[in-house]
């Protein structure tokens, strides 16, 4: 893999700041939002991240059926077919991984578009990043799961194998003149960071400037998630029809303004922010990306003015000598239902539909001579909105919604829960209702399997309308940066008595997955509440509030920057994606469990939060 830059043809420096937006969080995320950033004007840059790993293995699959498939088509079809003139005209640059699988054709119906459209946009494409002609060389060389140690599946199980790509090749392409860049699988950051580059020019050993421009990337690639989606006090956010999309100003140092088209709904502050910024990091002195390795343990967010917040504070390091590769895989079938039950009991009906149904399935499968299922998951959840207010006390008249699910080798076998699930209708408890519709069938399970290679081992090659663009990886070199880890303060004795409040009193917290391991963020609302919470929020005091879902274990690391903890929690997710057959696979509402806890708080903080 080479990457190196002769020239830069875009370089800033000296002439001011740089402003990309992030239009995209994931595949399915709202087709409006370019328009809504082109619209607001002045751009330098647009960036788009379509790429979670499950999306790389349904890309797959497309590519199966059509050679000319396997990437973001609404990308290509919606997202720039509407919006190809304005683009040009206004000069904007366009960053994309919507390539997924297939960048090749995602760019050929680029350039065609562009052609039939009659405007000058010249699109680049990086490819490399697909290792699945490897598949069998993986296997047999006997590599292992980076975080389990479990053998690498059987090559022709394997949909999808792709190395996370760094900022270095799109660099090359801006560089070589690109207005549209297509990418398969790079790190989410990498498209920010790669416009950085090529704006101000930085070098490649600038490890606080390549932190920086990273930790730009990390806020915008989850789109509407830091202007006040998912935000933990979501009453706050206004207007959320029209919710704006992110916009960062860029200095020329790495630190950047956060802000959101003017008019748009949603909202930009220290809360939004700081949420994502913890979202999904692990150890914060140690987030390690393909170009520098960041240390956003000291990254300060400051509120501006209103819709603006500004940030900074990024620590680099020089880059690990290997590259993420992540592998999906087929592991079978898996059926899953949701079955409401009213009433008296109603949990306890819902519960013994549940080992009905299972065991009854279990006996067809014995009788078959077949294997029970691998795995079977029964979460049963209740909120009100069929049974309302009630008058008097009936503890025991409640309304849930069962979830059960089960895994098996084979599809037909996996189908045989559903049809005992729905032959016991008519002889079970009363309560038990429907929503009529399709039955679901069995779906595949595909599992993730993550690993590393050497940087130098994956070829990449970067092409500007079809024409090879020569480049030259640069590696760092080593960095006498020693990593120092802050102790948390102590909560000082007040001599008030002590209260305990809820923690979503206290912070913000937002939570989110790492193939099978949680990532919950907290943030203190105000720095000095940071003692007590930390005072309650033990590792231990953690595992305990999740030990329901089995962890592994739990890690806590301290931000001192913005006030935070940030808590990793293994093996906690059933396998995490669309291998789990959990009710949240992706711990999406691991922070609001976390926000339940009680924190012992002095009185006075106590009266401050309750008001």
């Amino acid at each position: 893999m080479s990457v190196k830059n002769v020239e830069n043809h875009g370089s800033k420096r000296g002439r001011g700041p740089i402003r990309i937006g992030g239009a995209c969080g994931f595949w399915g995320d709202s087709n409006a939002s370019t328009g809504q950033l082109l619209r607001g004007g002045g751009l330098d840059y647009i960036t788009y991240d379509y790429l979670a790993e499950i999306t790389l293995s349904i890309m797959a699959r497309a590519r199966q059926k059509s050679a000319e498939l396997g990437y973001a088509t609404d990308f290509v079809e919606q997202v720039l077919g509407l919006n190809l003139k304005a683009i040009a005209a206004s000069g904007t640059k366009i960053l994309s991984n919507a390539g997924g699988i297939n960048p090749e054709s995602c760019a050929a119906k680029i350039r065609a578009m562009v052609a039939a459209q009659g405007v000058d946009l010249k699109v680049a494409v990086v490819t490399g990043d697909d290792l699945i002609a490897q598949a069998s060389a993986f296997e047999a060389a006997g590599v292992t799961e980076m975080f389990s140690g479990e053998a690498f599946p059987k090559a022709q199980k394997v949909a999808s194998i792709n190395a996370y790509l760094g900022a270095q090749p799109v660099v090359a392409a801006l560089n070589a003149g690109a207005d549209i860049v297509i990418t398969g699988r790079c790190a989410d950051s990498a498209l920010t960071l790669a416009a950085c580059m090529h704006g101000f020019g930085w070098e490649w050993d600038d490890y606080d400037r390549l932190a920086a421009g990273s930790l730009v990337g990390h806020l915008l690639e989850c789109g509407t998630q830091v202007t006040g989606g998912n935000f933990t006090d979501w009453r706050d956010v206004p207007d959320v029809k029209k919710i704006g999309y992110p916009i960062a100003t860029v200095y020329e140092e790495g630190s950047c303004d956060l802000s959101k088209p003017a008019g748009s709904g949603g909202l930009i502050s220290v809360g939004t922010v700081a949420e994502q910024l913890v979202y999904e990091i692990g150890d914060p002195q140690s987030y390690l990306l393909p170009d520098v390795t960041c240390d956003f343990s000291e990254v300060r967010v400051e509120q501006k003015e209103a819709d603006c917040v500004h940030v900074s504070g990024a620590r680099g390091r020089v880059a690990p000598e290997s590259l993420k590769v992540s592998a999906t895989w087929a592991d079978g079938f898996r059926i899953g239902l949701m079955v409401p039950y009213i009433g008296f009991e109603a949990g306890e009906k819902a519960q013994m539909l549940a080992d009905l149904a299972v065991s009854r399935a279990e006996s067809v499968l014995k009788k078959l001579g077949a294997p029970g299922y691998q795995e079977v998951s029964i979460e049963i959840v209740g909120a009100g909105s069929q049974i309302g207010a009630q008058p008097g006390s009936h503890d025991a008249y409640e309304e849930v919604a069962l979830k059960i699910a089960a895994r098996h080798a084979d599809q037909r076998a996996a189908g045989f829960l559903l049809r005992e699930l729905t032959g016991l209708g008519l002889s079970v408890a009363p309560g038990m209702t429907t929503f009529n519709g399709g039955r679901p069938k069995p779906s595949p399970v595909v599992r993730l399997f993550s690993f590393l290679v050497g940087q130098s081992d994956v070829s990449v090659h970067v092409s500007l309308e079809g024409q090879a663009i020569a480049f030259e990886r640069e590696a760092g070199s080593a960095s006498s940066v020693e990593v120092e880890r802050a102790d948390i303060p102590s909560a000082a004795s007040s001599g008030e008595g002590m209260v305990e409040v809820p923690l979503i009193k206290l912070a913000y917290a937002r939570s989110g997955d790492k193939g099978d391991k949680a990532n919950i963020g907290v943030i203190a609302r105000k720095p000095e509440w940071l003692p007590w919470i930390a005072a309650t929020l033990s590792e231990a005091v953690v595992a305990q509030a999740f030990e329901q879902f089995n962890p592994g274990g739990v890690k806590r690391f301290y931000l001192p920057g913005c006030h935070a903890l940030n808590f990793l929690i293994d093996d906690v997710l059933g396998g995490g994606g669309i291998a789990s057959l959990r009710l949240d696979p992706q711990a999406k509402a691991y922070s609001q469990i976390l926000l339940r806890q009680g924190v012992s708080v002095p009185q006075s903080i106590a009266q401050e939060v309750m008001q």
